[in-house]
């Protein structure tokens, strides 16, 4: 009887205590208006999750309760989680196991001080000087590159651009066709990001076989889209979880986090080859080159060892792929909707085209590329439009009080900022956010890059790294690769609109599914999918 009472003693005390904990710490929200909550364990985050598609229940909470509704849209209330208070809002433990069991010990999963550690490292890779270098890098791996087939940007040469400009004119033929674009810039991203990231050609756009291709396809969709109820409830638990226990999942018999087993074990080992030839080579240019060395010249006290630094191959990789791919994709449909827009850029880009042959150049500066003040224009409101990366999420550190620029009405119809108390989740509606009337405009919902032409910064909260935007992140988090992003988008923009037309295909039902990362699909295809009428114009 009294092993009995024990057993009872020891199942019943922790689960109390859990109870208690998940009590406590949303009792702060109570006179918080906002939907009524759909899962005792997960909240509001069930409908959030199933949604059909991104916004479908985002846009209409914010229209009916404002800026923060026990999810986050409000500007000031994102500058002081993600800035002014970055390390007192952790990422939140499901975040951080998801990002260990995707990308391993790398600079996205490090927090605290270990993130600091790795952050100045890995940073030297992303500096001003060193992405003007790539230019160099890239014109080694391209071939004799023609006065009018001027594409020997870093991030968009004869190799990669004019290889799927050269592909895509086979396809289309004398007339206009529809090509799923999704796919195509994703493997023009991964060839970038080969020779870029760590000097390594993925063939990606030659169908080429090989592991690393194998190892990453449909990775992101099938290991976050619409995940069992039950992975989804066992999950909100996880940040009452030892963190080195926690990461036992992996192991779960469960596909998902099987597949993203054998990621990570292939990577560990491709990352131990790409640091072997660095070591080899010395001199490279590339992320991981300069990162090498850069560790090597580090304190040996402050070096990034073992998992941490090979882990670094497939954080590059995982960040700077198809976040790059899927944004420009969403930004050639926004141009075949709004064909007015995609006329101004191309005449932009011709006029650029011609001062830079006039003063005798063979390829576009990136001072050339950000001059560009239409196109950029057209693919900042298409990154607001359609974030990649749609919501952020962060756990309380302790006790606080998050101020608010627009402040909330309770139900007793009194206004508050928000109290929140230490291990409370803090989840940012990136989506929400970029289609706030009270910062973007009545028209937030439409595409109008005028916006950002007379844009009154000085009247703006700063929450993100460009344009206002925290598609990017912000703060401590803020994205080390941006920058290089940017020059990517600007440079493979430039090469697509200069040889096609693109316009809108019978297939106009394109949802963006909320998976980790916000992918286009069409019913009746597989995978991403968003196929565009293009047409040649060379």
């Amino acid at each position: 009887m009294a092993s009995l009472t024990s057993l009872v003693f020891v199942i019943a005390f922790p689960a109390c205590y859990l109870l208690y904990k998940i009590i406590r710490t949303r009792y702060s929200l109570r006179g918080l208006r906002g939907p009524p909550s759909s899962s005792f364990w997960i909240g509001n985050q069930q409908d959030i999750l199933y949604q059909n598609e991104v916004g479908d229940v985002e846009f209409q909470w914010m229209r009916k309760y404002g800026s923060a509704w026990r999810l986050y849209a409000d500007p000031k209330a994102i500058q002081y989680v993600l800035h002014t208070s970055g390390y007192r809002f952790p990422k939140h433990a499901i975040v951080n196991e998801d990002s260990r069991l995707t990308v391993g010990d790398g600079l996205i999963w490090a927090h605290g001080d270990d993130h600091k550690r790795q952050r100045k490292i890995v940073n030297t890779a992303f500096t001003a000087p060193q992405l003007k270098s790539f230019l160099g890098l890239f014109q080694q791996q391209s071939s004799k590159v023609s006065r009018f087939d001027l594409f020997s940007h870093p991030l968009c040469n004869e190799r990669n651009c004019l290889k799927l400009v050269q592909k895509w004119n086979d396809e289309v033929g004398a007339a206009d066709s529809v090509i799923n674009i999704a796919p195509w810039l994703s493997r023009l991203t991964l060839d970038i990001m080969g020779i870029a990231g760590f000097n390594f050609e993925f063939g990606a756009l030659d169908d080429a076989e090989n592991k690393v291709n194998e190892a990453y396809k449909d990775l992101v969709m099938e290991g976050t889209l619409y995940r069992t109820k039950f992975d989804v409830v066992s999950r909100s638990l996880w940040k009452y979880v030892p963190e080195d226990i926690l990461h036992l999942v992996r192991y779960l018999p469960l596909k998902n986090y099987a597949r993203y087993l054998k990621y990570t074990t292939f990577m560990t080992g491709f990352a131990k080859e790409i640091f072997r030839k660095s070591e080899l080579k010395g001199t490279g240019n590339d992320v991981i080159s300069v990162l090498y060395r850069a560790n090597a010249a580090e304190d040996p006290r402050k070096r990034l060892v073992g998992a941490q630094l090979y882990d670094q191959v497939s954080t590059v990789l995982l960040a700077g792929h198809d976040t790059t791919a899927f944004t420009l994709t969403w930004f050639f449909w926004e141009l075949a909707k709004n064909v007015s827009w995609q006329t101004k850029i191309r005449e932009e880009i011709l006029a650029v085209r011609a001062s830079v042959i006039n003063r005798g150049d063979l390829d576009f500066s990136v001072s050339d590329l950000e001059g560009m003040t239409s196109l950029n224009a057209a693919l900042k409101e298409s990154m607001r439009l359609h974030p990649i990366l749609w919501q952020l999420f962060r756990m309380a550190g302790q006790d606080d009080v998050i101020p608010l620029d627009f402040p909330i009405v309770t139900e007793s119809g009194k206004t508050l900022s928000i109290p929140v108390r230490k291990g409370q989740d803090v989840t940012i509606s990136v989506s929400a956010y970029n289609r706030m009337p009270q910062v973007w405009g009545e028209d937030a919902h439409e595409f109008n890059p005028d916006r950002f032409l007379g844009i009154d910064k000085t009247k703006q909260t700063i929450v993100g790294l460009h344009a206002n935007l925290i598609n990017f992140s912000g703060g401590i988090r803020g994205c080390i690769g941006w920058r290089f992003s940017l020059i990517e988008q600007q440079a493979i923009a430039v090469a697509l609109l200069e040889h096609f037309e693109f316009s809108m295909s019978e297939e106009k039902d394109i949802k963006r599914i909320p998976s980790a990362i916000m992918v286009p699909v069409a019913e009746g295809h597989e995978g991403a999918w968003l196929g565009l009428s293009v047409k040649s114009i060379r």
